[in-house]
């Protein structure tokens, strides 16, 4: 890795500004847009989930509202929300994907079955970021990526799923939506447990790229979903990340990555930070780490067959914190507070963070 040069004073920190202990496991959690309050879902022992919003007041996080559901929530987005509704969509434990109305918890204002059983990752986009209609994308342990509309209720308006015949389906562990640059074209990467990422089209829908990391994918995102497919960062259960250029594809090597060993453990998520697309954070066993992605002198050239490949860039660590005592398994950046963030983790705490000096990188 690169060191980048820097002056050590101006490197960022990452420290604990809230915590709070909960009587619950905590799976995801997600910024409420345009506010200081946050959403955690997650599973309570008996088996059932729950909704919370807190609100953050004199630094010190207040629960404001809590439903009990009969399904296990697993994960959550605001992606595809407006900011006039700020409306939030869940995947759970049933194969249920809903959308719910943060100030009216007792009843989905959309809700359908979506895939046989759990639903393990959600993401939205076409509401304050990305163009085109508002969709939900969901990945389930059916192995299955399915894209909704909630305007269009009941079904999917479009859906990846194992060949038939499989024998045993790969487990769709991470999905994201990305290349939604204008009101035409939009793509989704998913992520599984044998390894496999796949790139769907969904203009033309047509599978646009596939390969194989050799070890599960936990988590992967764009780092921008409103732009032309730039770079997509994926993490996996042992360890490593990649780092894909989304500019240049080749037809026989596909897109130019890196590869990185970060926490030694299972990275359990990546997170870019919205206001500068270079950095990103990833989340393992009980810490997190800040890198910066430094793009090399050219980004495309001509191969030894004469066909255009992309060439990728260096990746700087930036800073790392120990935060909890076991995995942070949810993460996610304000999307208009530079450095506040907000974590989940199997300790059973949720906690506030602040990174500083991220306006100097």
């Amino acid at each position: 890795m690169s060191e980048g040069g820097k002056n050590p004073l101006d490197r960022p920190s990452i420290i604990v500004h809230s915590e709070k202990s909960l009587n619950a496991t905590c799976y995801d959690v997600r910024w409420i847009p345009k506010s200081a309050r946050f959403v955690a879902v997650g599973a309570r022992a008996r088996g059932t989930g729950f909704i919370q919003i807190y609100s953050l007041s004199r630094g010190q996080m207040e629960l404001q509202r809590e439903v009990e559901k009969k399904a296990i929530i697993k994960c959550c987005t605001f992606g595809q929300a407006r900011l006039e509704d700020r409306l939030m969509a869940t995947g759970d434990f049933d194969g249920r994907v809903s959308l719910w109305d943060p100030e009216r918890l007792d009843a989905p204002l959309f809700t359908a079955k979506g895939h046989d059983g759990l639903i393990n990752t959600i993401d939205g986009v076409g509401g304050r970021i990305g163009y085109g209609a508002p969709e939900i994308v969901t990945g389930g342990a059916d192995g299955c990526v399915r894209v909704w509309d909630p305007r269009q209720e009941g079904r999917p308006v479009a859906s990846l799923e194992p060949p038939e015949g499989t024998e045993k389906k790969p487990d769709c562990w991470a999905v994201a939506f990305g290349n939604s640059f204008n009101d035409r074209d939009r793509c989704v990467a998913g992520g599984y447990d044998n390894g496999d990422i796949k790139l769907l089209d969904l203009r033309t829908s047509t599978l646009r790229w596939e390969a194989n990391l050799s070890n599960g994918i936990c988590s992967i995102e764009f780092d921008r979903k409103d732009i032309d497919m730039n770079k997509l960062v994926a993490t996996t259960l042992e360890s490593k990340f990649f780092a894909f250029d989304m500019r240049t594809f080749h037809p026989e090597k596909g897109y130019a990555s890196l590869t990185e060993r970060a926490q030694q453990s299972t990275i359990w998520c990546v997170r870019h930070v919205p206001q500068n697309r270079d950095l990103w954070l990833t989340s393992g066993g009980g810490s997190v780490n800040l890198y910066k992605y430094h793009y090399p002198p050219e980004r495309c050239r001509c191969g030894e067959d004469g066909k255009a490949e992309g060439v990728v860039g260096t990746v700087e660590k930036l800073t790392d914190a120990a935060i909890s005592t076991q995995p942070v398994c949810g993460f996610d950046w304000h999307p208009d507070k530079l450095g506040v963030a907000v974590a989940a983790s199997f300790d059973q705490c949720i906690r506030v963070l602040i990174a500083t000096k991220l306006h100097k990188q």
